[in-house]
Protein backbone atom coordinates (compact mmCIF):
# COMPACT_ATOMS: atom_id res chain seq x y z
CA UNK A 1 0.00 0.00 0.00
CA UNK A 2 1.33 3.61 -0.43
CA UNK A 3 1.65 6.06 2.00
CA UNK A 4 -1.14 8.80 1.90
CA UNK A 5 -0.48 11.72 -0.36
CA UNK A 6 -1.25 14.99 0.94
CA UNK A 7 -1.11 18.11 -1.14
CA UNK A 8 -2.26 21.85 -1.35
CA UNK A 9 -5.74 22.10 -1.26
CA UNK A 10 -6.63 18.62 0.02
CA UNK A 11 -9.76 18.20 1.54
CA UNK A 12 -8.05 16.31 4.38
CA UNK A 13 -7.00 19.94 5.73
CA UNK A 14 -9.56 22.28 4.48
CA UNK A 15 -11.17 23.80 8.20
CA UNK A 16 -13.90 25.19 5.85
CA UNK A 17 -17.44 24.03 5.11
CA UNK A 18 -19.20 24.11 8.73
CA UNK A 19 -23.15 24.72 8.77
CA UNK A 20 -25.84 24.43 11.85
CA UNK A 21 -24.90 21.91 14.53
CA UNK A 22 -28.52 21.50 15.78
CA UNK A 23 -30.51 19.71 13.22
CA UNK A 24 -32.29 16.66 14.50
CA UNK A 25 -33.66 15.76 10.93
CA UNK A 26 -32.62 12.52 9.39
CA UNK A 27 -34.03 14.35 6.40
CA UNK A 28 -31.18 14.56 3.11
CA UNK A 29 -31.34 17.49 3.42
CA UNK A 30 -28.02 20.26 2.75
CA UNK A 31 -25.66 21.48 5.47
CA UNK A 32 -23.82 19.67 8.33
CA UNK A 33 -24.58 17.65 10.53
CA UNK A 34 -22.14 17.41 12.99
CA UNK A 35 -23.28 17.04 16.47
CA UNK A 36 -23.70 19.99 18.25
CA UNK A 37 -22.20 21.31 21.59
CA UNK A 38 -24.28 20.56 24.49
CA UNK A 39 -26.06 23.87 24.61
CA UNK A 40 -27.87 22.86 21.28
CA UNK A 41 -30.15 20.99 23.04
CA UNK A 42 -32.33 21.75 25.96
CA UNK A 43 -33.97 19.57 28.94
CA UNK A 44 -32.56 17.05 30.93
CA UNK A 45 -30.82 16.08 27.25
CA UNK A 46 -28.81 19.13 27.32
CA UNK A 47 -28.07 19.24 30.73
CA UNK A 48 -26.57 16.04 30.23
CA UNK A 49 -24.49 17.01 27.46
CA UNK A 50 -23.29 19.50 29.23
CA UNK A 51 -22.34 17.07 32.35
CA UNK A 52 -20.74 15.15 29.42
CA UNK A 53 -18.79 18.08 28.57
CA UNK A 54 -17.43 19.20 31.81
CA UNK A 55 -16.76 15.99 32.41
CA UNK A 56 -14.53 15.66 29.35
CA UNK A 57 -12.97 18.83 29.84
CA UNK A 58 -11.86 17.36 32.99
CA UNK A 59 -11.25 13.51 32.17
CA UNK A 60 -11.04 13.41 29.01
CA UNK A 61 -13.96 10.80 28.53
CA UNK A 62 -14.39 12.07 24.86
CA UNK A 63 -17.81 14.23 24.25
CA UNK A 64 -18.75 14.57 20.45
CA UNK A 65 -17.17 11.17 19.62
CA UNK A 66 -18.40 10.87 16.60
CA UNK A 67 -17.23 13.81 15.07
CA UNK A 68 -14.27 14.44 12.41
CA UNK A 69 -11.01 14.49 13.85
CA UNK A 70 -9.86 17.33 11.61
CA UNK A 71 -6.16 17.29 10.64
CA UNK A 72 -4.50 20.61 12.12
CA UNK A 73 -6.64 19.24 15.43
CA UNK A 74 -4.09 16.11 15.43
CA UNK A 75 -1.17 15.60 16.27
CA UNK A 76 1.35 15.17 13.99
CA UNK A 77 4.40 13.26 15.53
CA UNK A 78 2.90 10.68 18.09
CA UNK A 79 5.48 8.95 20.04
CA UNK A 80 6.62 5.79 19.16
CA UNK A 81 5.58 3.78 21.98
CA UNK A 82 1.96 5.52 21.82
CA UNK A 83 2.19 4.27 17.99
CA UNK A 84 2.40 0.61 19.25
CA UNK A 85 -1.40 0.54 19.97
CA UNK A 86 -1.65 0.10 16.31
CA UNK A 87 -0.72 -3.59 17.00
CA UNK A 88 -0.88 -4.17 20.59
CA UNK A 89 -4.82 -2.37 20.72
CA UNK A 90 -5.72 -5.57 18.95
CA UNK A 91 -2.88 -7.81 20.87
CA UNK A 92 -4.74 -7.00 24.31
CA UNK A 93 -8.39 -7.52 22.31
CA UNK A 94 -7.89 -10.59 20.45
CA UNK A 95 -5.42 -12.95 23.05
CA UNK A 96 -7.90 -14.09 25.16
CA UNK A 97 -10.45 -17.25 26.63
CA UNK A 98 -12.39 -16.96 23.62
CA UNK A 99 -9.77 -17.46 20.72
CA UNK A 100 -8.83 -20.18 23.23
CA UNK A 101 -12.03 -21.79 22.70
CA UNK A 102 -12.62 -21.62 19.46
CA UNK A 103 -9.62 -23.60 19.40
CA UNK A 104 -11.37 -26.40 20.44
CA UNK A 105 -13.46 -26.48 17.15
CA UNK A 106 -11.04 -28.03 15.03
CA UNK A 107 -11.44 -30.83 17.20
CA UNK A 108 -15.16 -30.84 17.22
CA UNK A 109 -15.09 -30.87 13.13
CA UNK A 110 -13.15 -33.61 12.87
CA UNK A 111 -9.17 -32.22 12.21
CA UNK A 112 -6.40 -33.28 13.55
CA UNK A 113 -3.97 -31.24 15.40
CA UNK A 114 -1.39 -30.34 12.20
CA UNK A 115 -4.68 -29.44 10.11
CA UNK A 116 -6.37 -27.49 12.87
CA UNK A 117 -2.75 -25.60 13.70
CA UNK A 118 -2.92 -25.00 9.44
CA UNK A 119 -6.00 -23.55 9.51
CA UNK A 120 -5.62 -21.43 12.08
CA UNK A 121 -2.60 -19.52 11.98
CA UNK A 122 -3.18 -19.02 8.26
CA UNK A 123 -6.99 -17.60 7.99
CA UNK A 124 -5.74 -15.89 11.01
CA UNK A 125 -3.75 -13.53 9.05
CA UNK A 126 -6.02 -13.79 5.99
CA UNK A 127 -8.61 -12.28 9.07
CA UNK A 128 -6.39 -10.30 10.06
CA UNK A 129 -5.70 -8.43 6.58
CA UNK A 130 -8.82 -7.73 6.43
CA UNK A 131 -9.18 -5.29 9.44
CA UNK A 132 -5.68 -4.00 8.16
CA UNK A 133 -6.90 -2.24 5.23
CA UNK A 134 -10.46 -1.11 7.14
CA UNK A 135 -7.73 0.77 9.88
CA UNK A 136 -5.89 3.03 7.11
CA UNK A 137 -8.90 4.78 6.81
CA UNK A 138 -8.68 6.37 10.05
CA UNK A 139 -6.32 8.58 10.33
CA UNK A 140 -6.43 9.52 6.67
CA UNK A 141 -10.69 10.56 7.16
CA UNK A 142 -10.68 11.29 10.49
CA UNK A 143 -13.64 9.81 10.80
CA UNK A 144 -14.48 6.61 12.65
CA UNK A 145 -15.79 3.07 10.72
CA UNK A 146 -19.21 3.35 10.38
CA UNK A 147 -18.86 7.30 9.46
CA UNK A 148 -15.75 6.30 6.35
CA UNK A 149 -18.86 3.58 5.44
CA UNK A 150 -21.40 6.45 4.35
CA UNK A 151 -18.49 7.29 0.98
CA UNK A 152 -19.94 4.09 -0.24
CA UNK A 153 -23.24 2.98 1.36
CA UNK A 154 -24.45 6.57 1.31
CA UNK A 155 -27.08 8.56 4.11
CA UNK A 156 -29.81 5.40 4.68
CA UNK A 157 -27.89 2.20 3.84
CA UNK A 158 -24.99 3.43 6.29
CA UNK A 159 -27.75 3.66 8.96
CA UNK A 160 -28.51 0.00 8.99
CA UNK A 161 -25.02 -0.88 8.63
CA UNK A 162 -24.52 1.03 11.68
CA UNK A 163 -27.55 -1.05 13.48
CA UNK A 164 -25.69 -4.45 12.08
CA UNK A 165 -22.38 -3.14 13.50
CA UNK A 166 -24.09 -2.65 17.10
CA UNK A 167 -25.31 -6.36 17.04
CA UNK A 168 -22.07 -7.19 15.79
CA UNK A 169 -20.18 -5.69 18.56
CA UNK A 170 -22.18 -6.48 21.46
CA UNK A 171 -22.68 -10.07 20.53
CA UNK A 172 -18.61 -10.56 20.34
CA UNK A 173 -18.51 -8.92 23.99
CA UNK A 174 -21.36 -11.23 25.28
CA UNK A 175 -19.23 -14.29 23.37
CA UNK A 176 -15.66 -12.85 26.21
CA UNK A 177 -18.54 -12.42 29.08
CA UNK A 178 -19.43 -16.36 28.63
CA UNK A 179 -16.13 -17.75 28.52
CA UNK A 180 -14.32 -15.29 31.04
CA UNK A 181 -17.79 -16.18 33.17
CA UNK A 182 -16.89 -19.76 32.52
CA UNK A 183 -13.40 -19.45 34.01
CA UNK A 184 -14.25 -17.30 36.78
CA UNK A 185 -16.63 -20.02 37.70
CA UNK A 186 -13.80 -22.50 38.15
CA UNK A 187 -11.17 -20.47 39.27
CA UNK A 188 -13.87 -19.46 42.30
CA UNK A 189 -14.80 -23.87 42.63
CA UNK A 190 -18.69 -22.89 42.21
CA UNK A 191 -18.38 -20.66 44.39
CA UNK A 192 -19.31 -17.62 41.98
CA UNK A 193 -21.81 -18.58 39.63
CA UNK A 194 -21.49 -17.97 35.85
CA UNK A 195 -24.44 -15.26 35.75
CA UNK A 196 -22.40 -13.74 38.14
CA UNK A 197 -19.34 -14.20 36.33
CA UNK A 198 -20.71 -12.46 33.37
CA UNK A 199 -22.05 -9.20 35.25
CA UNK A 200 -18.43 -8.90 37.07
CA UNK A 201 -16.70 -8.84 33.27
CA UNK A 202 -19.69 -6.65 31.55
CA UNK A 203 -19.65 -3.65 34.34
CA UNK A 204 -15.98 -3.97 35.17
CA UNK A 205 -15.16 -3.08 30.91
CA UNK A 206 -17.79 -0.45 30.80
CA UNK A 207 -16.20 1.42 33.34
CA UNK A 208 -13.16 1.07 31.44
CA UNK A 209 -14.39 1.94 28.25
CA UNK A 210 -16.30 4.85 29.60
CA UNK A 211 -13.19 7.04 29.93
CA UNK A 212 -12.66 7.31 26.35
CA UNK A 213 -10.40 6.29 23.43
CA UNK A 214 -6.92 7.64 25.10
CA UNK A 215 -7.48 5.89 28.31
CA UNK A 216 -8.85 2.78 26.07
CA UNK A 217 -5.30 3.31 24.04
CA UNK A 218 -2.93 3.45 27.44
CA UNK A 219 -4.70 0.44 29.03
CA UNK A 220 -4.65 -2.10 25.92
CA UNK A 221 -1.34 -1.36 25.49
CA UNK A 222 0.00 -2.78 28.12
CA UNK A 223 -3.03 -5.01 29.29
CA UNK A 224 -1.34 -7.59 26.90
CA UNK A 225 1.91 -9.01 28.43
CA UNK A 226 -0.05 -10.36 31.38
CA UNK A 227 -1.75 -12.92 28.98
CA UNK A 228 0.84 -13.40 27.04
CA UNK A 229 2.70 -14.71 29.61
CA UNK A 230 -0.28 -16.55 30.76
CA UNK A 231 -0.35 -18.52 27.34
CA UNK A 232 3.14 -19.14 27.26
CA UNK A 233 3.20 -21.01 30.61
CA UNK A 234 -0.08 -23.09 28.98
CA UNK A 235 2.26 -24.08 26.22
CA UNK A 236 4.87 -25.14 28.40
CA UNK A 237 3.06 -27.22 30.94
CA UNK A 238 0.65 -28.68 28.31
CA UNK A 239 2.64 -28.71 25.15
CA UNK A 240 4.07 -32.71 26.06
CA UNK A 241 0.40 -34.02 26.33
CA UNK A 242 -0.85 -32.72 22.19
CA UNK A 243 -1.44 -35.46 20.25
CA UNK A 244 -0.57 -35.00 16.70
CA UNK A 245 -0.64 -38.80 16.17
CA UNK A 246 -3.92 -39.67 16.35
CA UNK A 247 -5.91 -39.25 12.83
CA UNK A 248 -8.57 -37.19 11.63
CA UNK A 249 -12.11 -38.33 12.71
CA UNK A 250 -13.25 -37.03 9.56
CA UNK A 251 -12.15 -38.08 6.09
CA UNK A 252 -13.04 -37.60 2.45
CA UNK A 253 -15.51 -35.07 1.92
CA UNK A 254 -16.52 -34.88 5.30
CA UNK A 255 -12.33 -33.95 6.23
CA UNK A 256 -13.37 -30.98 3.44
CA UNK A 257 -16.57 -29.77 5.09
CA UNK A 258 -15.01 -29.55 8.39
CA UNK A 259 -11.83 -27.62 7.15
CA UNK A 260 -14.42 -25.03 5.68
CA UNK A 261 -16.65 -25.23 8.46
CA UNK A 262 -13.46 -23.87 10.78
CA UNK A 263 -11.89 -21.39 8.51
CA UNK A 264 -15.73 -19.95 8.31
CA UNK A 265 -15.38 -19.57 12.44
CA UNK A 266 -11.34 -18.71 12.74
CA UNK A 267 -12.02 -16.11 9.63
CA UNK A 268 -15.15 -14.25 11.11
CA UNK A 269 -12.96 -14.29 14.57
CA UNK A 270 -10.42 -11.96 12.96
CA UNK A 271 -12.78 -10.07 10.37
CA UNK A 272 -15.16 -8.66 12.60
CA UNK A 273 -12.77 -6.50 13.63
CA UNK A 274 -13.01 -4.61 10.01
CA UNK A 275 -16.25 -2.70 11.24
CA UNK A 276 -14.58 -0.85 14.16
CA UNK A 277 -10.84 -0.50 13.13
CA UNK A 278 -10.82 3.03 12.11
CA UNK A 279 -12.22 4.24 15.32
CA UNK A 280 -8.81 3.83 16.96
CA UNK A 281 -6.76 5.29 14.33
CA UNK A 282 -8.31 9.12 14.12
CA UNK A 283 -5.97 10.58 16.67
CA UNK A 284 -2.97 9.97 14.31
CA UNK A 285 -2.17 12.50 11.54
CA UNK A 286 -3.77 12.09 8.11
CA UNK A 287 -0.06 11.70 6.63
CA UNK A 288 0.84 8.45 8.73
CA UNK A 289 2.14 5.98 7.00
CA UNK A 290 -0.71 3.67 5.62
CA UNK A 291 1.77 0.97 4.72
CA UNK A 292 2.50 1.06 8.93
CA UNK A 293 -1.09 1.11 9.68
CA UNK A 294 -1.87 -1.99 7.72
CA UNK A 295 0.72 -4.70 8.82
CA UNK A 296 0.69 -3.40 12.18
CA UNK A 297 -3.07 -4.10 12.44
CA UNK A 298 -2.72 -6.99 10.32
CA UNK A 299 -0.15 -8.99 12.65
CA UNK A 300 -1.64 -7.26 16.05
CA UNK A 301 -4.58 -9.15 15.28
CA UNK A 302 -3.08 -12.42 13.57
CA UNK A 303 -0.42 -13.14 16.08
CA UNK A 304 -1.97 -12.91 19.14
CA UNK A 305 -5.05 -14.88 18.04
CA UNK A 306 -3.46 -17.36 16.90
CA UNK A 307 -1.64 -17.52 20.67
CA UNK A 308 -5.04 -18.10 21.88
CA UNK A 309 -6.48 -20.50 19.33
CA UNK A 310 -3.33 -22.87 18.97
CA UNK A 311 -3.09 -23.06 22.95
CA UNK A 312 -6.59 -24.59 22.37
CA UNK A 313 -6.00 -26.74 19.72
CA UNK A 314 -3.27 -28.16 21.99
CA UNK A 315 -5.17 -28.63 25.07
CA UNK A 316 -8.25 -30.04 23.05
CA UNK A 317 -5.70 -32.58 20.82
CA UNK A 318 -4.46 -33.84 24.44
CA UNK A 319 -8.25 -34.76 25.33
CA UNK A 320 -7.79 -38.23 23.32
CA UNK A 321 -5.16 -39.41 25.86
CA UNK A 322 -5.86 -37.51 29.14
CA UNK A 323 -9.27 -38.81 30.13
CA UNK A 324 -9.35 -36.67 33.36
CA UNK A 325 -9.10 -32.77 31.08
CA UNK A 326 -11.91 -34.70 28.67
CA UNK A 327 -13.94 -35.00 32.04
CA UNK A 328 -13.33 -31.47 32.89
CA UNK A 329 -13.98 -30.06 29.70
CA UNK A 330 -17.48 -31.17 29.75
CA UNK A 331 -18.10 -29.03 33.19
CA UNK A 332 -16.90 -25.98 31.35
CA UNK A 333 -13.79 -24.42 29.73
CA UNK A 334 -12.54 -22.86 33.16
CA UNK A 335 -12.28 -25.82 34.35
CA UNK A 336 -10.02 -27.65 31.62
CA UNK A 337 -7.10 -24.65 31.96
CA UNK A 338 -7.27 -25.11 35.75
CA UNK A 339 -7.00 -28.90 35.58
CA UNK A 340 -4.00 -28.65 32.74
CA UNK A 341 -2.03 -26.75 34.71
CA UNK A 342 -0.31 -26.99 37.53
CA UNK A 343 0.32 -26.45 40.99
CA UNK A 344 -3.43 -26.28 41.22
CA UNK A 345 -2.74 -22.87 43.67
CA UNK A 346 -0.75 -21.57 40.72
CA UNK A 347 -3.21 -22.52 38.43
CA UNK A 348 -5.83 -20.93 40.12
CA UNK A 349 -3.81 -18.06 40.26
CA UNK A 350 -3.18 -17.92 36.09
CA UNK A 351 -6.85 -18.97 35.83
CA UNK A 352 -8.07 -15.97 37.86
CA UNK A 353 -5.94 -13.52 35.65
CA UNK A 354 -6.69 -15.20 32.63
CA UNK A 355 -10.40 -13.89 33.68
CA UNK A 356 -9.58 -10.38 32.74
CA UNK A 357 -8.75 -11.18 29.20
CA UNK A 358 -12.33 -10.83 28.79
CA UNK A 359 -12.43 -7.48 29.69
CA UNK A 360 -10.07 -6.33 26.91
CA UNK A 361 -11.97 -7.57 24.36
CA UNK A 362 -15.63 -6.01 25.91
CA UNK A 363 -13.71 -2.65 26.13
CA UNK A 364 -13.57 -2.76 22.19
CA UNK A 365 -16.94 -3.35 21.34
CA UNK A 366 -18.71 -1.61 23.72
CA UNK A 367 -16.80 1.56 23.00
CA UNK A 368 -17.44 1.02 19.10
CA UNK A 369 -20.68 -0.17 19.73
CA UNK A 370 -21.69 3.67 21.07
CA UNK A 371 -20.45 5.19 18.56
CA UNK A 372 -22.48 3.05 16.19
CA UNK A 373 -25.38 3.96 18.20
CA UNK A 374 -24.78 7.65 17.70
CA UNK A 375 -24.99 7.18 14.31
CA UNK A 376 -27.73 5.47 13.81
CA UNK A 377 -29.67 9.02 13.16
CA UNK A 378 -28.62 12.53 14.00
CA UNK A 379 -30.81 12.99 17.22
CA UNK A 380 -29.23 9.80 18.39
CA UNK A 381 -25.91 11.78 17.88
CA UNK A 382 -27.25 13.98 20.56
CA UNK A 383 -27.36 11.62 23.21
CA UNK A 384 -24.30 11.40 25.49
CA UNK A 385 -22.10 8.55 24.66
CA UNK A 386 -21.81 7.10 27.93
CA UNK A 387 -25.85 7.14 28.09
CA UNK A 388 -25.20 4.43 25.05
CA UNK A 389 -22.62 2.82 26.38
CA UNK A 390 -24.92 1.98 29.35
CA UNK A 391 -27.65 0.71 27.01
CA UNK A 392 -24.78 -1.61 25.17
CA UNK A 393 -24.21 -2.92 28.94
CA UNK A 394 -27.53 -3.93 29.10
CA UNK A 395 -27.59 -5.72 25.76
CA UNK A 396 -24.43 -7.24 26.37
CA UNK A 397 -25.82 -8.67 29.76
CA UNK A 398 -28.88 -10.37 28.08
CA UNK A 399 -27.02 -11.83 25.10
CA UNK A 400 -24.75 -13.11 27.49
CA UNK A 401 -26.88 -14.58 30.04
CA UNK A 402 -29.18 -15.55 27.34
CA UNK A 403 -26.76 -17.45 25.27
CA UNK A 404 -24.18 -19.11 28.25
CA UNK A 405 -25.29 -22.77 28.15
CA UNK A 406 -24.86 -23.26 24.39
CA UNK A 407 -20.90 -21.80 24.39
CA UNK A 408 -19.55 -23.94 21.24
CA UNK A 409 -22.81 -23.45 19.06
CA UNK A 410 -23.21 -19.68 19.80
CA UNK A 411 -19.30 -19.27 18.75
CA UNK A 412 -20.02 -21.36 15.49
CA UNK A 413 -23.62 -19.75 14.55
CA UNK A 414 -22.27 -16.40 15.45
CA UNK A 415 -18.46 -15.96 14.27
CA UNK A 416 -19.11 -16.99 11.20
CA UNK A 417 -21.85 -14.37 10.55
CA UNK A 418 -19.71 -12.16 11.31
CA UNK A 419 -17.14 -13.06 8.77
CA UNK A 420 -20.10 -13.01 5.92
CA UNK A 421 -20.51 -9.59 6.90
CA UNK A 422 -17.14 -8.08 7.28
CA UNK A 423 -16.19 -9.91 4.19
CA UNK A 424 -19.24 -7.82 1.70
CA UNK A 425 -18.34 -4.46 3.83
CA UNK A 426 -14.61 -4.69 3.13
CA UNK A 427 -14.92 -5.18 -0.36
CA UNK A 428 -16.94 -2.43 -0.94
CA UNK A 429 -15.42 -0.43 0.81
CA UNK A 430 -11.62 -0.87 -1.21
CA UNK A 431 -13.38 -1.03 -4.35
CA UNK A 432 -14.53 2.42 -3.72
CA UNK A 433 -11.79 3.57 -2.80
CA UNK A 434 -9.22 1.77 -5.61
CA UNK A 435 -11.52 1.35 -8.70
CA UNK A 436 -14.32 5.03 -8.06
CA UNK A 437 -12.07 7.47 -5.75
CA UNK A 438 -8.59 6.50 -7.35
CA UNK A 439 -6.84 5.57 -4.64
CA UNK A 440 -6.50 9.19 -3.27
CA UNK A 441 -8.25 11.11 -0.22
CA UNK A 442 -8.20 14.03 -2.36
CA UNK A 443 -11.38 12.38 -4.19
CA UNK A 444 -13.58 12.05 -0.84
CA UNK A 445 -15.45 15.20 -0.04
CA UNK A 446 -14.98 14.77 3.87
CA UNK A 447 -15.91 17.71 5.03
CA UNK A 448 -19.28 16.56 3.73
CA UNK A 449 -19.15 13.18 5.76
CA UNK A 450 -22.52 14.26 7.37
CA UNK A 451 -24.20 16.03 4.95
CA UNK A 452 -26.81 13.50 2.60
CA UNK A 453 -26.14 15.83 -0.39
CA UNK A 454 -22.98 15.24 -0.72
CA UNK A 455 -22.73 11.43 -0.16
CA UNK A 456 -23.62 8.63 -2.84
CA UNK A 457 -27.06 7.23 -2.61
CA UNK A 458 -25.84 4.17 -2.12
CA UNK A 459 -27.51 2.14 -4.04
CA UNK A 460 -24.57 0.53 -5.88
CA UNK A 461 -23.59 -0.93 -2.38
CA UNK A 462 -26.77 -1.76 -1.62
CA UNK A 463 -27.14 -4.36 -3.97
CA UNK A 464 -23.84 -5.53 -4.13
CA UNK A 465 -24.49 -6.17 0.00
CA UNK A 466 -27.75 -7.63 -0.49
CA UNK A 467 -27.00 -10.19 -3.23
CA UNK A 468 -23.94 -11.04 -0.89
CA UNK A 469 -26.39 -11.83 1.68
CA UNK A 470 -28.09 -14.14 -1.06
CA UNK A 471 -24.63 -16.16 -0.99
CA UNK A 472 -24.18 -16.36 2.09
CA UNK A 473 -27.87 -18.06 2.74
CA UNK A 474 -26.61 -20.66 -0.37
CA UNK A 475 -23.33 -21.54 0.88
CA UNK A 476 -23.58 -21.57 4.66
CA UNK A 477 -23.61 -24.51 6.73
CA UNK A 478 -24.69 -23.72 10.32
CA UNK A 479 -26.59 -25.79 12.73
CA UNK A 480 -29.93 -24.03 12.03
CA UNK A 481 -29.48 -23.95 8.57
CA UNK A 482 -27.25 -25.34 5.60
CA UNK A 483 -27.41 -23.50 2.30
CA UNK A 484 -28.13 -25.63 -0.99
CA UNK A 485 -24.27 -25.14 -2.01
CA UNK A 486 -23.44 -26.31 1.63
CA UNK A 487 -24.92 -29.06 1.16
CA UNK A 488 -23.04 -30.52 -1.29
CA UNK A 489 -20.41 -30.88 0.58
CA UNK A 490 -19.76 -33.37 3.22
CA UNK A 491 -22.82 -35.24 5.19
CA UNK A 492 -23.30 -32.53 7.35
CA UNK A 493 -22.28 -29.59 5.02
CA UNK A 494 -19.60 -27.69 3.94
CA UNK A 495 -19.85 -23.72 5.24
CA UNK A 496 -18.59 -22.03 1.13
CA UNK A 497 -20.28 -18.66 2.30
CA UNK A 498 -17.37 -16.76 2.80
CA UNK A 499 -15.82 -17.50 -0.17
CA UNK A 500 -19.14 -17.13 -2.23
CA UNK A 501 -19.63 -13.99 -0.40
CA UNK A 502 -16.08 -12.87 -1.50
CA UNK A 503 -16.92 -13.21 -5.32
CA UNK A 504 -20.77 -12.21 -6.00
CA UNK A 505 -19.46 -8.92 -4.28
CA UNK A 506 -16.56 -8.35 -6.29
CA UNK A 507 -18.31 -9.00 -9.39
CA UNK A 508 -21.55 -7.09 -8.38
CA UNK A 509 -20.50 -3.63 -7.39
CA UNK A 510 -18.47 -2.30 -9.47
CA UNK A 511 -21.07 -2.16 -12.58
CA UNK A 512 -23.91 -1.53 -9.41
CA UNK A 513 -21.88 1.57 -8.81
CA UNK A 514 -21.31 2.86 -12.01
CA UNK A 515 -24.85 2.52 -12.80
CA UNK A 516 -25.54 4.60 -9.79
CA UNK A 517 -22.98 7.63 -10.59
CA UNK A 518 -24.02 7.48 -14.07
CA UNK A 519 -27.51 8.45 -13.25
CA UNK A 520 -27.07 10.37 -10.12
CA UNK A 521 -23.70 12.15 -10.34
CA UNK A 522 -22.94 10.82 -6.68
Amino acid sequence: MADLEIGPGASLDDPSASSSDTKLSDEPAGGSATPGPASATAGLLGRLRQLESRMDRTLGIESDAVSRKRAEDRQRHVPWHAQLSMALLWASGTMNTSCFATGFLGRAFGLDLRQALLVTVLVSLLGGAVVGAAATFGAATGLRQMSVSRFAFGWWPSKVLAVLNCVQQLGWAAVSCITGGLALTAVSDGRVSLVLGIVILAVVAWLISALGLNAILVYERYAWVVFFVIFVIMFAETGRYADSKTPATATGANLAAGVLNLVAVVYGSSASWATVASDYYVHYHADVSRTKVFFMTTFGIAIPTSIGMVAGCVVSSALNIRPDWDAAYQKGLGYVIRDSLYPRGFANFLLALLVLSGINNNVIGMYSAALSFQQISRPFSLVPRLLWMLLSLVCILGLALGGREELNQYLQTFLSLLGYGCTSYIVIILQEHYIFRKGSFHNYDLDGWNTPSRLPIGIGASVSFGLGVVAWCMGMSQVWFTGPLARLIGDSGGDVAVQLTFVVTVVSYPPARYWERKHFGR
